[in-house]
């Protein structure tokens, strides 16, 4: 099974609790630039993820790919379950099937 292959930019990943979003940021530059995000709601104690969000500029570089790696590695760390109501994800989840175990 291949791991996903994420993006060599430097980059960081912060939670939006408030707006229930996880953000990705490019830091290769001289402020952080929100290149998109991933937006869940919870229900009971599984987020269900409803968007996979990329800025067009930074289409098709792999983005979205190290946003959904790097937040479902931080779900599975803190014991939390997803359902997914997002393409991407389903897809992610077909190609990646390790990351199956997450799913509530």
């Amino acid at each position: 099974m291949a791991d996903p292959i994420t993006v060599s930019t430097p980059h960081d990943i912060v939670e939006d609790a408030e707006r229930s979003r996880i953000l990705i940021r490019d830091i290769s530059g001289d402020a952080p630039v929100l290149v998109g995000f991933l937006e869940y709601r919870l229900e009971g104690g599984v987020r269900v993820i409803l968007h996979t969000i990329i800025d067009e500029a930074y289409s098709r570089q792999g983005w979205a790919r190290t946003l959904v790696t790097e937040a479902l590695a931080r779900f599975a760390e803190d014991g939390i379950r997803i359902r997914s109501m997002c393409s991407y994800v389903d897809t992610f989840m077909e190609r990646f099937p390790q990351y199956r175990r997450l799913l509530a």
